[in-house]
């Protein structure tokens, strides 16, 4: 019995032997990051928890407000799967006030949005415009249209104008990245703008076209021809609402049909002209006679479009890091809880709902769903407190899938100016579950070596 009591001792020693030179290890590996030269600068926050004990591993700078990048998108996502559950579905009817008589419809068709992320979408077989839209006409051929004689209008019910978050930058607005979220989006709010440039570094670059292009734009280029090799340097200047946009930068000389994308400045706008001419050519005639209805007061349903379900959006909203799904997503939370699909009320939502949860609004300055503002400040610690919530939570699995691998680690990446971000779950060889939050900002040198290093430090969680 003395002799099972001692070894059962020098095991429970063993363990915290253990224990404790992971954390020596990885407190040496954070100093050691700290004095990298790339680091004379910069900020770090770090925290990492046992999943299951909640014991700090190693806490840095973990309540210091830093710009998150990306890993924004972890609360996000947790608050929707909350608010709105991961069945939630994006609902776009199409109704008119206008009577169907001898297969004409004899008003205008008017499509009200709410703001589905997806429509038009390439990321789903079902929802690219070149299958979706024959199944709306097929859907209004089957409720007795075969032409319509008013137009097709988008219809805003009450959504805040202004689709693009206030605390993105005007280098990012008119690029495809910037999409902001409009009641109606479509094809993701991109288009592909098509550049040729000179055989001379210094020559013009000149337009071949946009597609599709975008509604009443102008386009303008002062861009110019750099040394091959420096690949895509052009920036698209175009804000939303409006009709010129300024392409300015470099691409490598020689090219002959080089593409960047960029976001479409009046969605809604955009969606119409594009259902109207695909209907024109395939059989379901729009005369786009004037009629002055307007609004749901005595419209009658044709038919709805539902998006695919949260669980769905939220895998390519954080395996592809897609911003407009974050915006989305916030105003969709806005619109369940208060009616009014407010992207500045749903940041409130979420503020209050982790508040309740204990984590201060100061730790959670948030300006917009995606992290693509440099203005956001999160904290290591809040990001980790959110992913511990996360895991306890009955649709935790789903959650989970949708992380990208990084470093053969279950990690969200944010990478934006000067800041570099990881956060997620690892387990050891030994079987413990980690919670781990790492913030880089103004670093020196290439992102690609500051990962390198940041990634040095992970790899203790791995010995």
């Amino acid at each position: 019995m003395k002799t099972f009591t001692w070894l059962f001792s020098l095991l429970l020693i063993s363990i915290a032997i253990s224990a404790q030179s992971l954390t020596d290890r990885l407190q040496l590996a954070t100093q050691q990051l700290r004095s990298d030269p790339q680091m004379k600068y910069a900020q770090l926050g770090l925290l990492m928890l046992d999943a299951d004990t909640g014991d700090t591993l190693v806490n840095y700078n973990s309540q210091v407000g830093l710009a998150p990048a990306s890993c924004q998108k972890i609360i996000t996502g947790c608050t929707a799967y909350e608010l709105l559950g991961p069945a939630f579905r994006f609902k776009t009817a199409f109704i008119s006030k206008g009577s169907i008589s001898d297969g004409v419809l004899q008003g205008n068709l008017w499509v009200v949005g709410s703001g589905d992320p997806t429509l038009g979408s390439f990321r789903y077989v079902s929802t690219r415009s070149a299958n979706q839209v024959p199944q709306w006409k097929q859907a209004l051929q089957q409720a007795g249209i075969r032409s319509i004689s008013g137009k097709i209008l988008p219809l805003n019910e009450g959504w805040p104008l202004g689709a693009t978050p206030g605390g993105y930058t005007w280098n990012d607005i008119g690029n495809y990245y910037g999409a902001g979220s409009d009641y109606i989006n479509w094809r993701e709010n991109q288009y592909d703008l098509i550049l040729r440039s000179g055989s001379s570094i210094g020559d013009p670059v000149t337009i071949v076209e946009a597609k599709p292009a975008p509604v009443g734009v102008q386009f303008i280029s002062n861009a110019t021809a750099a040394e091959k090799g420096t690949g895509d340097q052009a920036n698209i200047y175009l804000a939303p609402l409006s009709n010129v946009a300024l392409v300015q930068g470099t691409i490598p000389r020689g090219e002959t049909s080089m593409v960047i994308s960029g976001s479409l400045p009046n969605p809604p706008a955009q969606f119409a002209k594009e259902l109207t001419n695909d209907f024109q050519q395939n059989g379901l005639p729009v005369l786009e006679q004037s009629f002055a209805d307007s609004g749901y007061s005595a419209a009658q349903p044709l038919m709805n479009h539902y998006s695919p379900a949260l669980d769905s959006m939220h895998y390519w909203f954080m395996k592809k890091s897609v911003n407009l799904y974050g915006e989305a997503l916030v105003r969709a939370i806005s619109r369940k809880i208060s009616g009014k699909g407010s992207l500045e009320e749903g940041l409130q939502i979420i503020r209050q709902f982790w508040k309740a949860r204990g984590i201060e609004p100061g730790a959670l300055h948030i300006i917009d769903g995606s992290g693509l503002s440099p203005q956001n400040r999160l904290t290591a610690g809040t990001l980790v407190r959110v992913l511990q919530y996360a895991r306890k939570q009955w649709w935790f699995a789903q959650y989970l899938d949708a992380f990208p691998i990084y470093n053969q680690m279950t990690l969200k990446s944010g990478t934006i100016g000067g800041a570099k971000s990881f956060a997620g779950y690892f387990t050891t060889l030994s079987g413990k579950t980690v919670i781990l939050a790492i913030i880089v900002n103004n670093y020196e040198g290439s992102a690609n070596a500051i990962v390198g290093k940041m990634f040095t430090l992970l790899d203790e969680l791995k010995k």
